[in-house]
């Protein structure tokens, strides 16, 4: 396996359990539709959130938000307009983005960015 994909699982981790600690249930991870993959979906009071995660070790190339293009953006609202037609949602929802930087020293920045974007708008 990769760096980059045992960081980015340990970020997906670590973004699972600060999810937990504030009531979320994860319903998926890493759902794939085409070429465009949601890191994980959670539900808290029937609004689903398609959450981003992404994670850095160090800021040598940025922060990790950086790398959230708009193309992205697209793929993953696309991924999440199939995600709620095959579960017949038709209630709230919401993207947000969770940036993680990971220390060496084994401690970590967590940023939650709610309601990062919206399909349509810039």
């Amino acid at each position: 396996m990769k760096d980059s994909q045992q960081t980015g699982q340990l970020g997906e981790a670590i973004a699972e359990g600060y999810l937990h600690q504030r009531g979320f249930t994860i319903v998926e991870s890493s759902y794939r539709y085409r070429r465009a993959e949601i890191d994980l979906i959670a539900l808290k009071d029937e609004t689903y959130y398609f959450i981003e995660v992404k994670t850095r070790r160090g800021l040598g190339h940025g922060h990790p938000t950086v790398a959230f293009t708009d193309a992205k953006k697209k793929l993953l609202a696309k991924a999440a307009a199939h995600f709620m037609y095959t579960a017949n949602h038709e209630g709230a929802f919401r993207f947000d983005v969770i940036s993680i930087v990971l220390h060496p020293n084994g401690q970590y920045d967590l940023e939650h960015l709610e309601d990062a974007f919206f399909p349509g708008l810039h």
